[in-house]
C-alpha cells in the first residue's frame, strides 16, 4: 500500500463577496441578506484557515474564485451590448439574476465536486465528478469552470480521471462532497464511501413537504458510484431525515463529520438502521470496530449544531497520526458547543483543537469545512498534480498581498451594479492566474 495523504483544497474567496441571501434553507445565508460584506476580510480570513493547516503540517492547497459578475450568464439571459451596458441594465432590469451571477459561493470548494481515491477505484485513478449544483440558481453556474479548474489541477490522465458534471436533470442534483465522506483504517488503504442523499429516487411524495428543498438526490449517488468505478463492496448510500433540511442543515456536513475510523454525527442525521449499516461494513473493510460517536438531542440540538456549525469543523490528520479539530469560533463560546467538543477531546479522538475566525464566509451559511474539498493522494499523484496551487509560506505572503491589493474592503448590495467592481475582479483574477501559474484559466483571458 503506498502512503498518502489528505489534501485540502480551499476555495479562495472571491473579489464580489457578498450577502445576496440567495440559497433557500441556508438560514444565515437567509438571515443576513443586504447586509454590507467586507471581501478583503473575508479573502484573508479564509487564507489564514489554510495557513494553520500548512502550519499543522496538512497538505494544503487553493483553488481559484470564480470571474464574477459573470457576464456570459446574462448574455445567455438575453442581455446585448458592451459589458458595462449589460451590468446597467441587468441592474434596472433584473437585479435578482446580477445578484445570482455576481455571487462568490464558489468559495466553499466542498461543493466542487465528489473525489474517489484510487484505493478504491477498480481503474487505480483518483476519479472527479464535478457537482452541477442545479438546485440553486446562483450554485449551478458553477459546474463549468470547476470543471475546468479541476482539468487544469489535474491534467494528468495516468492518474486522473475529471468527469463532466452529471446531467442537468432534477433527478441527479448533485451538490458534491459536502454530502460524502469517507471511512477508512489509513488514507492510502481501502475506504467506505458514504454517499448521503436527501431525495430518493423514484420521488418520495414527503420530499415535497419540507419547509426547504431537498438537494441530493439518491440518484446522483448511484450515478458517481459507477462513474468512479467504486468497488461494490466500498460504497454505501444513506437517507438523511428531513428535519435536517428544515432546521437548516442544507447538507450532511453540517451533521457529522468523519476521518478515518472516526464519524461523529448528530443524533436526527440518520436512521438507525443507516448507522448500523455503516458500522458493519466499516469493521469488515477495516478490521477492526469504527470509533462512532453520536451526539445527542439533550446535549447539543440540532438548531444549535446549525447556528454554531458544530459539525463543519476539519477533522484532520496530522504528521504524527493524532487527529486535529478545525472548528469555527462560535463553538469556541457556545456553552453546549464547546462541552461537546471538550467531551470528545477526552475520549482521545483527536488531540488538539483549533478556533478559526471565517465569520465572513459564517455570515453567508459556509463554515471551515465547506471552504475546502478533501482530496485523498498517494505520493505519485500528489506530485503529478499542478504544483503551483500548493500553498507554501512563499505563497501564503504573495496570496495576503494580492488580496490587500485587489479586494474592496466593503460591499453594499448596491455596490453589484458598478460597472468598475466586473474591471477590478478581472484584474485580480488575471493576476491570480500568473501567481498560480494557471495560464488562461477564465473566459476574459481568451
Amino acid at each position: 500500500m503506498m502512503q498518502a495523504v489528505e489534501l485540502n483544497l480551499d476555495g479562495i474567496v472571491g473579489p464580489t463577496h457578498n450577502y445576496a441571501g440567495l440559497a433557500a434553507g441556508n438560514l444565515a445565508s437567509m438571515r443576513n441578506r443586504g447586509r454590507r460584506s467586507y471581501p478583503r476580510q473575508a479573502a484573508l480570513q479564509g487564507l489564514d484557515k489554510m495557513r494553520l493547516l500548512m502550519e499543522l503540517g496538512v497538505p494544503q492547497g487553493v483553488l481559484p474564485p470564480h470571474e464574477r459578475p459573470y457576464l456570459p450568464f446574462l448574455r445567455a439571459l438575453g442581455f446585448r451590448g458592451s459589458d458595462q451596458a449589460i451590468i446597467a441594465k441587468a441592474a434596472k432590469d433584473n437585479p435578482l439574476m446580477l445578484a445570482n451571477c455576481s455571487s462568490s459561493s464558489a468559495m466553499w470548494a466542498a461543493n466542487a465536486a465528489t473525489v474517489s481515491p484510487s484505493a478504491d477505484t477498480l481503474d487505480g485513478k483518483v476519479h472527479f465528478t464535478p457537482a452541477n449544483l442545479l438546485s440553486e440558481l446562483h450554485r449551478s453556474i458553477e459546474s463549468v469552470v470547476n470543471t475546468r479548474i479541476l482539468r487544469t489541477l489535474f491534467a494528468n490522465t495516468r492518474y486522473f480521471t475529471v468527469h463532466d458534471p452529471l446531467p442537468s436533470a432534477w433527478a441527479l442534483r448533485d451538490e458534491g462532497a459536502a454530502n460524502y465522506l469517507r471511512l477508512a483504517a489509513s488514507h492510502g488503504g481501502k475506504g467506505l464511501e458514504v454517499l448521503a442523499f436527501d431525495s430518493g429516487m423514484p420521488y418520495q411524495p414527503q420530499e415535497y413537504l419540507h419547509r426547504f428543498p431537498a438537494r441530493q438526490s439518491l440518484g446522483a449517488g448511484i450515478a458517481v458510484r459507477h462513474r468512479h468505478a467504486i468497488r461494490e463492496d466500498q460504497a454505501v448510500g444513506i437517507q438523511r431525515a428531513g428535519e435536517c433540511i428544515d432546521a437548516g442543515a442544507f447538507h450532511a456536513d453540517l451533521v457529522a463529520m468523519g476521518n478515518l475510523d472516526v464519524l461523529i454525527y448528530h443524533q436526527q442525521a440518520f436512521d438507525r438502521q443507516s448507522i448500523a449499516v455503516i458500522q458493519k461494513a466499516c469493521h469488515r473493510l477495516l478490521g477492526s470496530p469504527p470509533r462512532f460517536v453520536e451526539i445527542i438531542e439533550d446535549n447539543l440540538s440540532l438548531a444549535d449544531a446549525v447556528q454554531t456549525y458544530f459539525f463543519n469543523s476539519q477533522l484532520v490528520t496530522l504528521p504524527n497520526g493524532d487527529m486535529a479539530l478545525i472548528a469555527p469560533q462560535e463553538c469556541r463560546t457556545h456553552t453546549a458547543a464547546r462541552a461537546q467538543i471538550d467531551l470528545l477531546k477526552q475520549q482521545d479522538l483527536f488531540s488538539r483543537v483549533e478556533f478559526v475566525d471565517v465569520r465572513q464566509s459564517m455570515l453567508n451559511g459556509g463554515g471551515p469545512a465547506c471552504l475546502r474539498l478533501r482530496v485523498v493522494l498517494n505520493t505519485k499523484e500528489l506530485a503529478a498534480m499542478h504544483q503551483g496551487v500548493l500553498l507554501t509560506p512563499q505563497l501564503y505572503d504573495q496570496l495576503t498581498r494580492w488580496v490587500q491589493k485587489h479586494y474592496r474592503e466593503s460591499l453594499a448590495p448596491a455596490d453589484l451594479a458598478d460597472p468598475a467592481l466586473l474591471r477590478e475582479s478581472r484584474q485580480a483574477l488575471d493576476a491570480l492566474t500568473k501567481i498560480l501559474r494557471l495560464g488562461c484559466l477564465y473566459e476574459f483571458q481568451s
